[in-house]
């Protein structure tokens, strides 16, 4: 099952909840998960609401964990999340948001991720929060999250580090590491949340896929707005019929391909030949590009008139997205002319998955064609931190991982 997040009006970490309850996570599996943390008993408590927002009826998720000082560095949160006993793979999940959190917070104020203090996020509700979601989305099934563009809002906040500006900082320095879509909120105020956004770089794709709808979950925000303060999210199957448009199919004769089970997407090409730039800026313009929605990007050595050496400067993006990156092709490079041509992408479909390793568990990627496993490729990020965290080369933590997704996804679907 896969499931697709849909952000009206935003997205926080209790709202995230009430969508997982709203669609079918009992309350009582929350609660069971919570105590699988071993909080200090009496220190939380969690209630589910129905209410209305405007028209809508959604579900109220409150998370009520009142403590006194909570300012947890990124070690005692990842202890609270190791030493309890949830699967391996919402721990490996849940631990990876937090991770994310320090990483922004420490470029945020300028520290390191060691360093950095929690706030509002190292409470004992974040903690319950992320870690619900996590376990939830683990429970119900879903393979992947998506997500649409996210609504940001502006105005001011006043948090434990004082008067700050919205979006709040954190929040930017997550959605921006990813490269998320984002679009204005319908409203001022923050409508996205650290802990929201944290969840939605660590674990979601920013693209709606085909997908065939078998209900939807709908969380409640608290605040009452002059819209439905709601999230929604969408559970299903990914639609493998909506594959190739009928003028691009096969022939019928051609069986080496399961065509139906690709997702095809009409895209765009922008080229151009670079014979007079400091290579130093590539990577800059390249970071650009990206942020600016391209899907890849990359360089190609070619030699131009007077046999002067040069680099074509490739781009593949969705069609809608052709003008903005020609710009940014014509500002952060010294071209004159950017050349495009339309062209169509076939892809294979992706799930992430987690395994369990002698170095501890990690995240992998999986490529499933025709709904079966064909190739599965550790995440660097995971190994590198493993390795670093155990003492011992990333390849040692890459081959443990490809070793274990080879037995756990391939090794079964293939003939004997």
């Amino acid at each position: 099952m896969i499931a697709f997040l849909d952000m009206p009006s935003g997205i926080s970490g209790d709202m995230f909840l009430g969508c997982l309850v709203d669609g079918g996570w009992p309350l009582a599996a929350l609660e069971e998960t919570i105590r699988r943390l071993k909080l200090p008993a009496g220190s939380w408590r969690v209630a589910q609401t129905p209410v209305m927002r405007g028209p809508l009826a959604a579900t109220l998720l409150e998370v009520d964990a009142a403590e006194g000082d909570h300012h947890r560095h990124l070690s005692d949160i990842l202890a609270i999340i190791a030493q309890s006993d949830l699967p391996a793979q919402v721990q490996a999940r849940a631990s990876a948001v937090f991770r994310r959190l320090a990483e922004a917070e420490a470029a945020v104020h300028g520290t390191s991720v060691e360093a950095i203090h929690f706030h509002e996020v190292g409470a004992l509700d974040a903690i319950i929060d992320i870690v619900g979601v996590c376990a939830g989305l683990d429970a119900l099934g879903v393979t992947q999250l998506y997500a649409g563009s996210v609504p940001l809002g502006e105005g001011w906040a006043n948090t434990a580090h004082g008067h700050i500006p919205l979006p709040a900082p954190a929040t930017l320095a997550l959605l921006s590491a990813v490269h998320a879509p984002t679009r204005p909120a319908p409203g001022p105020g923050e409508l996205v949340t650290p802990t929201g956004a944290a969840l939605l770089a660590e674990l979601a794709i920013f693209r709606r896929p085909p997908i065939r709808l078998q209900r939807v979950g709908q969380g409640a925000g608290r605040k009452e707005f002059g819209w439905p303060n709601v999230a929604r999210l969408w559970f299903g199957e990914e639609d493998a019929g909506t594959g190739a448009p009928a003028d691009r199919m096969p022939a019928a004769s051609d069986t080496s391909l399961e065509y139906a089970s690709l997702e095809y997407a009409s895209m765009v090409v922008l080229e151009t030949n670079i014979d007079d730039m400091n290579p130093e800026l590539y990577a800059a313009a390249g970071a650009a590009l990206f942020a600016g929605g391209a899907v890849d990007v990359w360089l190609t050595p070619i030699q131009m008139k007077k046999g002067r050496p040069a680099v074509l400067l490739s781009v593949l993006a969705p069609p809608e997205q052709e003008g903005r990156l020609a710009m940014i092709l014509l500002r952060e490079t010294t071209t004159l002319g950017v050349r495009v041509q339309p062209v169509g992408r076939y892809a294979a479909a992706r799930a992430l998955r987690t395994v369990a390793t002698r170095y501890g568990p990690l995240a992998v990627k999986l490529k499933l064609v025709a709904g079966a496993v064909v190739g599965v490729k550790p995440e660097q990020d995971d190994c590198a931190r493993l390795a670093a965290a155990q003492g011992v080369p990333v390849r040692a933590v890459y081959e443990a991982a490809l070793a274990a997704a080879y037995a756990e996804f391939l090794a079964e679907q293939l003939p004997s």
